[in-house]
Formats: structure tokens, sequence, C-alpha cells
């Protein structure tokens, strides 16, 4: 396999194809398998602030399946802003529509996207000039106009009525996608009161009856339909849905995957609906992806993960305010700026703000919005002493007439030189489903990359890689962190929320993968006078 061919990232781009031509990259058959050697620095702290460094490198081989083959994703709230969103979107990238706005005709594309949109640093070529590709182009990825959709919903609507409720499209773009749309029905979903706002009652007329075991079951039995009848080779579920209240951790109810699968069978009142999908998910083989702010993956998914070396991944997208406070946030501490308090407000007008408008809903979203700075403050010892953390505030109100064009005012006050104080302010309106949508791509497509990867590794030269035994990575995908706000980390890893260091964290993990050597921006090869 001399090369890999890549699908185009967006409409009419050609599609890129990438060799690695080194002797620690092996192209054999349907793989792709490199030799890398991972430089970590291990720092030992002694009495009177004395820092021993050792530079360590370990030795690791990843081997990466080619064959992406057919694949399926499904929506919980696929009748949603969200799931109806992307659901046109990939129809209209498919069939090559354009439509008319006030400003001109606008075609289709997968801008918001970082896996499609997106360029990544390749290296240089032989002037010394940079050379970028696109993100996806790095590895065999699903072309995303090939994607199955499938999905349940608590509304009976098919998808062209759903995607009318949503507002997000203007109706010529409406108009030429509502056919394909309505083709799209989504099967009955769970709906637990209690979880999500009573507001949403006046949407359930979709839901499935019995117990709670009744409900693993059948949803267990839709994702195996749904992969029988498309002849998918695999099948992703995202949750898309409403933001439930946060569900309490309770010895032997949800604390392992045995108490969580018998508190099912007991259908016990803390078991949730987005659970309930991880769970059957997880036991189909399925990967799971929680793309809402409640605590949907409870020690007992975790565990269950685990146990069927199944990914999971979440917690809630994020979209344009997160984006901008890890950004920016990142930057004032970087810099040596304290901030001293961070106040968010928001106001919109689509149905995931009027589920927020209730006190338990709102509740997960606060706390999903609230800890994206404390990776940041924790790096800095100087500016922060241990426990001191900014002022964070978020609020969230519900305003109908703005519908899903969401408005986001920071306001971020920081301790500048001598006692000084510097204030940022900041008016954000964003499209909200317009910015989410695109990253169900990309959850998506780097969940899926990862089912096709395995890694050995060799701890120290003595060690011989060869008779180590190929592994998953592990369940918990904290590859995704980019496109989460309260990323979700395997046990003891640290949890990280700078937007940068997540995105290349990203790169540089799929970069090991073909065996080049992490990105940097150090450019020696112009420091040298000629």
């Amino acid at each position: 396999m001399p090369f890999a061919q890549f699908s185009a990232p967006v409409s009419g781009t050609p599609a890129v194809n990438i060799k690695v031509n080194a002797s620690n990259v092996q192209y054999s058959g349907e793989d792709i398998i490199s030799d890398y050697l991972y430089d970590k620095t291990v720092v030992s702290v002694g009495p009177n602030n004395s820092y021993d460094v050792v530079p360590k490198k370990v030795h690791y081989q990843f081997k990466t399946n080619t064959k992406v083959g057919k694949v399926g994703l499904m929506l919980v709230g696929w009748g949603g802003n969200n799931g109806s969103t992307i659901t046109a979107a990939v129809h209209a990238n498919k069939h090559g529509i354009t439509w008319n706005t006030r400003k001109g005709k606008r075609s289709a594309n997968y801008f918001g996207s970082v896996m499609l949109a997106s360029t990544v640093k390749l290296g240089v070529d032989e002037s010394n000039n940079a050379v970028h590709v696109p993100f996806n182009s790095l590895l065999p990825m699903v072309n995303p106009n090939d994607i199955v959709f499938g999905g349940w919903d608590i509304s009976s609507l098919k998808l062209g009525d759903a995607m009318n409720r949503a507002e997000v499209f203007p109706y010529d773009f409406q108009r030429q996608v509502y056919d394909y749309m309505q083709e799209h029905q989504p099967l009955p979903s769970i709906y637990y009161p209690d979880f999500i706002a009573a507001n949403q009652n006046e949407r359930a007329d979709n839901v499935l009856s019995g117990s709670k075991q009744d409900h693993l079951e059948q949803i267990r039995k839709d994702i195996r339909d749904f992969k029988s009848k498309n002849d998918l080779d695999k099948v992703i579920v995202l949750w898309t849905a409403n933001t439930e209240r946060f569900s309490d951790i309770i010895d032997g109810v949800n604390d392992s995957a045995d108490s969580l699968l018998n508190s099912i069978k007991n259908s016990h009142s803390e078991v949730s609906p987005s659970t309930i999908f991880a769970v059957a998910s997880i036991l189909e083989g399925s990967p799971f992806i929680n793309g809402s702010p409640q605590n949907t993956l409870v020690p007992g998914v975790i565990e269950l993960a685990e146990k069927n070396r199944c990914f999971v991944g979440g917690d809630d997208f994020k979209t344009g305010q997160t984006k901008i406070k890890s950004v920016l946030t990142e930057f004032l501490v970087n810099a040596g700026i304290k901030p001293i308090a961070i106040t968010s407000y928001n106001h919109l007008g689509n149905n995931d703000g009027y589920n927020l408008s209730a006190p338990a809903q709102f509740r997960s979203k606060e706390i999903s919005k609230s800890n994206v700075v404390d990776d940041m403050v924790q790096s800095n010892s100087i500016l922060y002493k241990k426990g001191e953390h900014p002022d964070h505030t978020v609020v969230i109100k519900y305003v109908p007439s703005v519908g899903d064009s969401k408005r986001a005012l920071d306001e971020y006050v920081s301790e500048i030189f001598m006692g000084g104080l510097n204030t940022i302010s900041i008016y954000n309106t964003c499209e909200d489903s317009l910015l989410a949508s695109p990253l169900i791509l990309d959850l998506f497509l780097v969940a899926e990359l990862m089912t096709r990867v395995q890694f050995r590794s060799a701890e120290n030269s003595s060690n011989s890689i060869e008779s180590a035994t190929w592994e998953p990575f592990h369940s918990v995908l904290s590859i995704l962190s980019y496109m989460l706000k309260a990323p979700v980390v395997p046990k003891n890893a640290p949890v990280i929320n700078a937007l940068a260091k997540q995105r290349a964290a990203m790169e540089n993990i799929m970069r090991a993968f073909i065996g080049l050597p992490p990105n940097n921006d150090m450019v020696l090869e112009h420091c040298a006078f000629h």
C-alpha cells in the first residue's frame, strides 16, 4: 500500500494522499505500523526548591487499520436543533445544494469542523517553507457524505418537519432538503420527566413504555437493527438531546458496573435516560459520546466500558463562549496576567434555552461551564496561591424571540502590574446549532478513527516491544477533549481545558500514528545565517 486515499474535507476540495518515507513506518496490507519514541521529562522535587530533571524516551508502536468501512451515526435527540441541523447539512453537502440568501448564493460546506475545515502543518518543503494539509488527511477517516444517520427522539416529527421547527436554516435551504429529511423518522426514545424540564412534556409524544430494563433492551435492539438493516461495519451513538439534571452518585446504585446494571433492572430513580443509552451502546460494542453537560458517564458506566473495551467520551459540546474562555484565560495566565473574576451571561431562545430555564438542568450546564479554567489556574503558582481561584459566575436566560442566535456577554477582570486592573469585555453573537453541529462530526470522526488504532509500548530498553500485546486506547477517549466543555478523562489523568493544548494533543497523537514527531514552532531551520 504505497499511498492511502483520503476523502476531501470540504465539497469541491481535491483529495490528499500522504505517505511517510521513513524506516520507522510500515505500510502493511490494511495497516499503518509506526515506531515512535515518546519524549517525556521526569522531574523529582527535592528540598529547598531543587529540581532533578531526567529526560526519558518511551518506545511505542501504533497500528492503524486503514479500512474505514461503512459507519452509522445514531443521534439521541435526532429531531432537536443539532440533530436536524447536522443531518440537513450532510444532505446538502452530499447533493451539492446551493441556496439564496439576502447576501447572495451560498454553497454547502463543513466550516466549523476542525477535522474537515482546518489544516495542520505536515512539515517543510525543500526551501523550508511550511506545508499545510487538511487535518483529516493525516489518516483515513469516514467521508461525512457517506454517514448513515439514525436515532431517537421523544418527538415524533420527521426530520424535515423538525428542521423547519428549529428555524436554523433559511427557507430556500429548507425547501430544497425537506424531501430528503422527511425520509428520516426518529425511533421512540426514553422519557423520564424527572430528568429534564417539565416544559418538554409538550414534545414527548414518541416515548418508550415499560421498565428501565425494557428500555435498555429496546435501545440495544434498535442499535442492532440499525446496523443490520444498513449493512454497517460499526455504529457510533451520540447524545445531543436535552440537558438532564445531574444524577446522584450513590454507593451500590451507579458506582460500579454491576451495581448500575442491577439498578437498571430495578428501575432505580437515579438512572437517567442518557446513562441507559450509554449502557446499551457499550453492551452493543458501539462507542458512546455525551454531548450534553449532565454526568451521564457515572462510575458504573466507565467501569462497564473498560470491561467491554468500548469507547466513551464526554461531556458537553464546546462551542462559542466556552471556546473563547479557554483561549483567553490561557493567554492571560501565560502572559503573567492574573484573572480574578470571569462573569459569563447568555440568553438564547431555542429549545436548549427553554429546557435550561429549569434550575436543575441549568445547574448541569453551570457546572460544565465553570470548570474550564481550572487547569490554567493550577499551572501558575506564581499568580495563584494553593486553593485560590478566580470568581466565576455563569448566567443563562431563555429569551424566545432570539431563537437559535445566542447572545453571550463576558467580562474578564485581571490583576496586572503593581496592583493595576485590566478589564476585557466581549459580546459574542453565535448561531448556536451552526456552531455545535460540526462538533458532532468531529467527535464522530475521531471516535471512529480510534476504533481502528492499537498500540503497545516498552517502558525501557530492557523490554522487547515485540513481546508486548497490542491494546486499544483507554475506554475514556480524552483525545476528544478539544470538542468538549468538561472533558472526561481516564482515572488519575489530568484534565486539560486549554484549547491550544487540546488541539496540539489531538494533532500530535495522529502524527504519532504515522511515525511523525510532534509539531513545534521552533523554526530552527530559519535561525542560522547563510
